[in-house]
């Protein structure tokens, strides 16, 4: 059986023939594998025993083959025929690895044998099928960036490929692996600060229902007590409505009487009734004002001071809660500032000056127009906000302390110890390691954010004009602390408070 799926096998795609085709010299290959062999080969050749055709040579259908190998698939179609078998064992047991070097597949007792003697690549079980060129029958190590394709090494000193830029293929597939950890990576990370930004959210949702809850109840109780206040005073002066009208009665009573003592009489009472009603009533409208004032107006100003002080709060979680609290206080280091640059007095702001200003020579202090922060980085998230001029060149970043202070390598992003954003000529860029990134949008602000991430060794820059804008970020092994780092020329740069 094995002597029979050796006969039926392909030399170029070692599987069972599909589609079978005879060269002149007699030898078979599936149609689609000789096919794609004769369009690379420069001179027609037969790729099993090396003769050339003077043109393309006609591919006759092997019928007979044709119906062998498709009998052959029928009957081991369903009896593990896909499994790899030994080549020592002439096909007879399943094989657990195959070696690139030997282009053979092993069982676990030819493995060990086989690892006694070389320390070759070994990988699961495969024909190998996909790894031969073609043409050569040589294993595919490298890597064609010209034509984007997988050859051998003949293929790679043969003309077509010989002035293509070649890599070895184990180099490409390691890039493709980390290329693909690093996916897999930032696909992990967006999941989770998904997943925190969505429990942030609800979060947030349910401190303004409470607010919301909260400023709302207040102004119910004050329209309540309001609302009571004033109901029960229209009520008293109900009641005193009701009162003076029947005193009116009584007046109008007595106003057609004819006996003028029974008037006089009933005039006397009223009168007496009437100061004392009236004294009365002056003092009822006294405490009545009082209780209306008592109650007052809608406090505007204390329902506005409760909204600011619930937002704050929730302010205050959301900066907890997400990547940093606040924005830091960043102090200028006078010690570091070149000779040609002013420090203010806060420490805040760093300008250009076209005199010298004679400051004492140390080993900290810059050749040129650059100073550091006073503190420095070794751990955590954090970010600080800084304000330029609309003219003039600057350079914002960070920098390890041990950054040389004299010669063009000291300039920001122009060494390996350094990652800034640059504005010269109007034009912004990120540079690190003099490797120049031009920032390709329209940059129209004057704000930006600088925001670090020490131990995931991210450096990101935010335009803050209008809605925040990413503008680029490094990624980096951080080794030593960072200081904040500022360059200025012709105008200034101010830390932000």
């Amino acid at each position: 059986m094995a002597d029979l799926k050796a006969e039926l096998t392909c030399p170029i795609c070692l599987d069972i023939f599909k589609d079978p085709v005879t060269l002149r010299c007699g030898h078979n290959f599936c149609r689609g594998c000789i096919d794609r062999a004769l369009d690379t080969q420069l001179s027609m050749f037969c790729p099993q025993c090396r003769k050339r055709f003077r043109s393309r040579p006609v591919l006759n259908k092997n019928t007979n083959l044709n119906n062998i190998a498709e009998q052959f698939c029928s009957r081991h179609s369903g009896n593990g025929d896909s499994t790899v078998l030994c080549n020592y064992c002439d096909f007879t047991f399943p094989a657990i690895k195959t070696c690139l070097q030997c282009e053979t597949s092993m069982c676990e007792r030819h493995l060990r044998n086989h690892n006694r003697s070389v320390q070759h690549t070994l990988i699961d079980p495969t024909t190998l099928e996909n790894r031969k060129c073609p043409i050569h029958m040589k294993i595919l190590e490298y890597y064609c960036t010209v034509d984007d394709s997988c050859i051998c090494l003949s293929c790679s000193l043969a003309e077509e490929h010989r002035e293509h830029q070649v890599q070895p293929k184990k180099k490409t597939e390691k890039r493709v692996k980390n290329l693909q950890k690093r996916r897999t990576d930032v696909q992990e990370k967006a999941a989770g600060v998904t997943k925190q930004v969505n429990v942030l959210f609800r979060e947030i949702r349910e401190q303004l229902d409470l607010l919301e809850k909260r400023v709302l109840g207040e102004i119910s109780n004050w329209e309540e007590q309001v609302s009571h206040t004033v109901s029960n005073l229209i009520l008293q002066l109900e009641v005193k409505k009701d009162e003076l009208s029947r005193k009116m009665f009584d007046i109008e009573e007595l106003c057609h009487m004819s006996d003028p003592v029974t008037v006089l009489q009933g005039k006397g009472s009223l009168r007496d009734d009437f100061y004392d009603r009236q004294e009365g009533d002056d003092e009822d409208r006294e405490r009545e004002d009082k209780k209306v004032h008592e109650a007052g107006d809608l406090d505007e100003c204390l329902i506005s001071a409760a909204l600011h002080a619930g937002l704050a709060d929730i302010m205050t979680g959301v900066k907890r809660g997400i990547y940093v609290s606040e924005s830091l206080d960043i102090l200028l280091d006078l010690n570091t500032a070149g000779n040609y640059v002013m420090v203010s007095g806060d420490l805040k702001t760093v300008s250009w000056s076209d005199l010298n200003q004679c400051r004492l020579e140390t080993p900290e202090r810059f050749q040129y127009c650059q100073v550091l922060s006073t503190r420095n980085f070794s751990s955590g998230r954090h970010y600080w906000e800084v304000e330029t001029s609309e003219s003039g060149d600057w350079m914002i970043g960070v920098c390890y302390p041990s950054l040389d202070r004299k010669g063009v390598q000291s300039y920001i992003g122009n060494n390996h110890k350094s990652w800034g954003l640059c504005k010269f000529n109007n034009e912004y860029s990120a540079i690190h390691s003099s490797d120049v990134s031009q920032i390709s949008h329209y940059v129209s602000s004057q704000s930006f954010r600088i925001y670090l991430d020490y131990e995931a060794g991210q450096l990101s820059f935010y335009e803050l004009q209008g809605p925040i804008r990413h503008l680029h970020t490094f990624s980096a092994i951080f080794t030593e602390p960072l200081h904040a780092v500022f360059y200025v020329w012709g105008e200034w740069v101010r830390v932000k408070s």
